[in-house]
């Protein structure tokens, strides 16, 4: 009898532990599941003193907004270490990757694309090989505050990426933007200069990385479903993002209108890991590298 009640126990944690994405999902306006959802978050930064070669460490910026930033639940899984995947922590020093990358907002970070584009990668080429991810995304954000360098939880958002990227370049080889931004401009008023501020934009980062052939990857906003006037302007936003990818050799669009939410703003678990996959894709679809 005994034996059959830790069967039975066990079964129980099992399905339990299989349903804390869901639960943890359900609203993600409720305090209660905004504490749930972070219930695996790591506390533990594990640094790395020792890093591969400069041209075997293919660095990627993240940059945009929260659905870059990643808003998902974060299981065991992800907070498990691949010493090929690094990254940068908030105060310069090169770490083990572990979600949530981004913590500019403690209390809503979550699951990003980040890892499972790296794994993408990681799948197409030797085992010298290591990903470092640069995470400079920052929620709420608009483009004219990328444009601006404005002031986002104690962050100037321009130089922040910047300072990264500076540190970054010492010891490994820029390959990448991921970029993925655009729900705070999807309104009436911004859409209309949206097109010259995000050329801008671009410029500016190529200018300052210093290669004018840099792959940038960018994502389509997803669809809004609580909102179809706001998702009239996100469509707005993604027919620019069209035009401009098809203006740039060096860019790629990921589409991902087909990707679910939680909250009806923020990509849920599974979208995030297919963004990711995505992103990954589309860089080497347009790389020299593989």
């Amino acid at each position: 009898m005994k034996s059959n009640y830790n069967y039975v126990l066990l079964f129980c944690v099992l399905i339990f532990t299989s349903l804390q994405p869901l639960l943890a999902q359900k609203n993600g306006s409720n305090d209660g599941a905004k504490k749930q959802k972070q219930i695996n978050l790591p506390y533990k930064t594990e640094l790395v003193s020792v890093l591969p070669a400069k041209d075997n460490l293919w660095v990627f910026v993240m940059a945009g907004q929260s659905n870059m930033a990643g808003r998902a639940f974060v299981t065991p899984k992800d907070t498990l270490p691949n010493p090929r995947i690094l990254t940068v922590t908030q105060d310069n020093q090169w770490a083990v990757a572990k979600e949530p990358l981004h913590r500019y907002k403690p209390k809503l970070m979550g699951l990003d694309c980040g890892r499972s584009f790296a794994e993408e990668i990681l799948k197409n080429v030797n085992d010298s090989i290591h990903i470092a991810l640069l995470p400079c995304a920052v929620g709420g954000t608009s483009i004219k505050e990328w444009l601006g360098d404005s002031l986002r939880k104690n962050v100037h958002l321009y130089s922040n990426l910047k300072e990264k990227v500076s540190f970054a370049s010492k010891h490994g080889t820029i390959k990448g933007i991921l970029w993925h931004q655009g729900e705070s401009d999807a309104k009436d008023e911004n859409t209309a200069g949206y097109q010259d501020d995000f050329l801008k934009l671009l410029q500016s980062f190529r200018e300052d990385i210093g290669n004018k052939s840099l792959p940038i990857i960018i994502g389509e906003l997803g669809k809004n479903i609580n909102d179809k006037k706001n998702q009239a302007t996100r469509e707005l936003i993604n027919q620019i993002l069209t035009e401009v990818s098809r203006q740039d050799n060096y860019m790629g669009l990921v589409l991902m209108k087909d990707l679910t939410t939680f909250d009806g703003y923020h990509f849920d678990r599974s979208s995030v890991q297919v963004m990711g996959k995505r992103y990954a894709r589309a860089y080497m679809k347009m790389h020299n590298d593989f």
